[in-house]
């Protein structure tokens, strides 16, 4: 008796798997058939969702299918449904057309869906979005409960809230609404439009979804523009922080500032060039750093011995040198480099996009130069606040006469202060060449942004020049949609001659003996 049951049990269990088997069996060998049976076959393979039938289909569609006299299928020297090797002798190419190749090329599209690939799972899903059937819903649902790729699944819900609103069952139709207006997407909000005019009872639901729809773009557009704020304010941070040191700390208007970032970025190129092919290559960026701050800020000191010190207490004519130098840089640089851009690659880790959520897409090289450019600015607070070498500039700013008597030796802080801000300067060289052409115009387009930065914040305050860089660059990304790049910076730039008005030492005045000076 419990020998029967287990072979009932067996049989049972086996049954449907059997059945299956017939019935797909049955169906492809119809392939081999008159059009109209190949066409029905098609269709009927294409909506089962068998991973079996993909080869089937792919070898009626590029004509490597074949037909033996007594019925049975090859695809070259094997058995079309099993897969084992077969004589083809006597076998016959299965012809198709145009009826046959317009179901192959939907029962394809829904077939990539179960395949391993996920570049062809996403096909697929982007054609059943297109196709918006109601027969693809269970082929939709059975995908869904199998994948894992985030974005493929996105996609997969798309086409299900498509293919539910193409439906006859009006609680299908309000359910693909539903599952439409929650997924926040351009491509969502598309297909409720579309479907809008043929569903007159649904309209208020369907523009409910669009109004829902709108909010997540309008959230998201929001994140994105602060994003771009933030990551504007970060760069023109850094461009802007060795010129608060010379600027802020010295009082020299040094309008070859522009032309140190150019250095750093050259820099960059050259330490990518040497270590191209070694190693070292993934770390060229990082090594980078060290050498960008290294030639910029002896370049630095040299101009401040050879020149600036003669001219101090004459801004003027600093301004005029300071102008020329960075004339005569630009080319020096033409001459060595030529004028065509050069190619500064980022490292794996920089590139690509990064999802946040609400769905917020950032890319990865700006989110890294938000993360140094607040690293840069740490490190330059430190050096002036926790080092002797900030000490004594932090003395010879205060008062220069008595900081002498103390035994400090002023103008070996002028230049090492002017060094360092240079030094600075290649840094934000670094970051720039990730987004910016490499070109000996590099530094041109930041030097005007830099001084509004420091001028805004407060001449010598590194927190001013934080605040400063971020808040133009937030302002400029929103104007920037309702006005234009060159109307943003115009509005940016009258905005802070009006606060200058009011407010002469920009947010962050000095305090004490400095000010004064």
């Amino acid at each position: 008796m419990k020998r029967l049951i287990l072979t009932l049990l067996l049989v049972l269990g086996l049954a449907p798997i059997c059945f299956a088997q017939n019935e797909f069996n049955a169906t492809a060998l119809r392939l081999g058939g008159s059009f109209g049976e190949q066409a029905e076959a098609v269709e009927k393979l294409g909506l089962s969702g068998d991973p079996r039938a993909l080869p089937l289909l792919q070898a009626l569609a590029d004509g490597k299918l074949a037909r033996m006299p007594d019925g049975a299928l090859r695809i070259g020297d094997a058995d079309a449904l099993t897969g084992a090797p077969a004589d083809a002798t006597g076998a016959s190419p299965v012809r198709i057309n145009n009826r046959v190749r317009a179901a192959l090329r939907s029962a394809l599209g829904r077939l990539q869906i179960v395949s391993p690939d996920p570049a062809e799972r996403l096909r697929a899903a982007d054609g059943i979005l297109r196709s918006r059937s109601a027969q693809d819903l269970p082929l939709l649902d059975a995908a869904l409960a199998r994948e894992t790729v985030p974005r493929i699944r996105e996609r997969l819900v798309l086409a299900q809230g498509a293919a539910r609103l193409a439906s006859d069952d009006e609680a299908m139709k309000r359910a693909g609404i539903e599952s439409l207006g929650a997924s926040g997407s351009e491509a969502a909000r598309t297909v409720l439009l579309e479907a809008r005019t043929g569903n007159a009872g649904l309209a208020e639901a369907i523009d409910a979804a669009v109004a829902r729809i709108d909010r997540q773009l309008a959230f998201r557009r929001a994140g994105e523009l602060l994003f771009q704020g933030l990551s504007l304010g970060s760069v023109l941070l850094l461009a802007a922080l060795g010129l608060a040191v010379t600027f802020g700390v010295m009082g020299v208007i040094n309008m070859a500032h522009g032309e140190f970032v150019m250095l750093g970025a050259y820099t960059t190129f050259l330490v990518q060039e040497a270590l191209r092919g070694t190693f070292l290559a993934p770390w060229a960026l990082p090594l980078a750093v060290p050498a960008a701050f290294l030639v910029t800020a002896v370049l630095g000191a040299a101009l401040e011995r050879g020149l600036i010190r003669h001219l101090y207490g004459r801004p003027l004519e600093t301004l005029l040198m300071t102008f020329g130098v960075g004339m005569m840089l630009q080319q020096a640089v033409r001459l060595i480099f030529g004028a065509q851009n050069r190619e500064v690659s980022s490292p794996a880790w920089m590139q690509g996009t990064l999802m946040l959520p609400g769905e917020i897409s950032v890319t990865q090289n700006r989110l890294w130069i938000i993360v140094f450019g607040i690293a840069v600015l740490l490190l330059v607070m430190a050096a002036i606040r926790f080092t002797r070498f900030g000490l004594e500039m932090r003395a010879v700013v205060q008062n220069r006469r008595i900081a002498a008597t103390m035994g400090i030796r002023t103008g070996r802080v002028d230049a090492l202060t002017f060094a360092f801000g240079s030094g600075i300067a290649g840094m934000a060289g670094v970051a720039l060449s990730q987004i910016d052409n490499v070109s000996p115009n590099l530094g041109t387009g930041y030097i005007v942004d830099s001084f509004m930065v420091v001028v805004f914040g407060g001449v010598g305050s590194l927190a001013g020049t934080l605040i400063g860089a971020l808040t133009l660059g937030v302002f400029n990304k929103l104007l920037e949609p309702y006005t234009g790049v060159v109307l943003a910076k115009v509005a940016v730039l009258v905005g802070i001659m009006l606060f200058i008005q009011r407010r002469p030492k920009g947010l962050f005045a000095l305090k004490g003996r400095a000010a004064d000076q």
